[in-house]
């Protein structure tokens, strides 16, 4: 499979060029959420990792309530998850891509951390930092709003992915890559978590 911190710049280059493409607005923090979405499974034992959750034909049935009410402002969010399957694990490891039609696993089986697959993260994250930098969506990630408070998944995802791959296939360029995006999320997390318990308590010392 691939690093959390592929997914999320993938995901984010990808859905960013549809929304610009479409001329729609997105949600920065929903779109990384999606990005790892799929890999959920990993907390549900009843679920084989990279199995149904991962199947492109369960994350587009899904998402056709999504595509009828909110017609093509769900694009974005539909590439930011799509790409998880058809590309990241995809290329990096087998995915039982149309289950449940087929329990096949299917993927290029890259190695985890090899030169192939560390160069197009790599490459990902480096494009993903320039996009966010020069359409200002960095400055976005780190306001306090509370829609950033759903960074806590993307956050979770990387601690997750630095915890398990430590020692293991994750090198000293995707370790940085990781800490940089760890860190961008850490601050809007913060700083939302801030304003929300900050209004909580005016709320709670005007009604006594």
């Amino acid at each position: 499979m691939m690093f959390a911190v592929g997914h999320l710049a993938l995901g984010y280059i990808l859905a960013k060029t549809t929304s610009q493409a479409l001329r729609v607005k997105m949600s920065l923090p929903l779109i990384f959420l999606l990005s790892v979405l799929p890999d959920i499974d990993l907390f549900i034992p009843a679920l084989v990792h990279r199995g149904p959750l991962h199947s492109i034909i369960i994350i587009t049935l899904a998402f056709v309530p999504f595509f009828l009410y909110y017609r093509k402002q769900a694009a974005p969010p539909y590439v930011a998850i799509m790409q998880h399957s058809l590309i990241g694990d995809f290329l990096s490891g087998g995915i039982q891509l149309l289950w449940p039609l087929s329990y096949g696993f299917y993927g290029l089986n890259l190695q985890l951390g090899g030169l192939i697959s560390m160069s197009f993260e790599l490459i990902s994250v480096i494009v993903a930092l320039v996009i966010l930098f020069v359409t200002r969506d960095m400055s976005k990630l780190l306001q306090s709003k509370k829609e950033n408070l759903l960074l806590i998944v993307p956050e979770g995802a990387i601690a997750g992915s630095i915890f398990l791959s430590w020692g293991y296939a994750l090198s000293v360029e995707l370790f940085v890559a990781h800490l940089v995006f760890f860190v961008v999320f850490g601050v809007g997390i913060l700083a939302s978590v801030r304003d929300v318990v900050f209004s909580w308590f005016r709320r709670l010392l005007r009604r006594s």
